[in-house]
């Protein structure tokens, strides 16, 4: 079974967060920082992982990532990255 990965990056010279979800979390960060042209990401440029979450299914990671968007909260995203018990806390609240 393939594996997802719901996945928050910081940019240090924007001082902004990012949430997305991926099946290949390896890809994805090199498309943030390297390969993507006319994206959100490609002008904030670098990015850092500061936080990956492991999941089941595309299904899930999807839930998650809007879940975790529509909070519009900074303060909850640094929660997720912090606190692993807030990760516990969305992993039960997704389902």
């Amino acid at each position: 079974m393939e594996t997802f990965t719901v996945y928050i990056l910081y940019s240090p010279s924007a001082d902004k967060y990012y949430v997305g979800q991926t099946h290949d979390l390896e890809i994805r960060l090199k498309m943030h920082n390297e390969l993507s042209l006319n994206s959100f990401t490609s002008k904030f440029r670098p990015w850092i992982l500061k936080r990956s979450i492991d999941v089941e299914s595309r299904a899930k990671a999807i839930k998650m990532e809007q879940f975790i968007k529509k909070k519009k909260s900074r303060k909850y995203i640094e929660a997720l990255i912090n606190n692993d018990w807030v990760v516990e806390k969305l992993l039960i609240s997704v389902g």
